[in-house]
């Protein structure tokens, strides 16, 4: 799976969301990737994303506009289904767009 700027990717905890849940706010869990960066130290590569949702309505102190930086390799890490047996995503973010 390829992952691209301006591509919108789906966290996969989306799917423990309910049918209302999502109809209150279409965007739960969906975010943009801006850009890629390296770590200054290490020179890990990571993920700039936004966040396109308010997680008030999930108690997430998460704001449309957020940004975030995430390692590359955990950014496309499996999801652990030992953990979350009832997902079916198989990466921790997939592109919807």
């Amino acid at each position: 799976m390829r992952i691209h700027k301006g591509d919108i990717v789906r966290h996969f905890k989306r799917e423990m969301l309910t049918t209302k849940q999502i109809e209150d706010e279409k965007n739960l869990y969906l975010y943009k990737v801006l850009d890629y960066a390296k770590h200054t130290e290490t020179g890990e590569l990571l993920v700039i994303y936004e966040a396109l949702y308010d997680g008030q309505s999930i108690d997430c102190d998460v704001h449309c506009g957020d940004k975030f930086a995430r390692p590359f390799n955990m950014f496309m890490d499996e999801v652990d289904h030992i953990k979350y047996p009832c997902v079916k995503q198989k990466y921790r973010f997939e592109v919807i767009s």
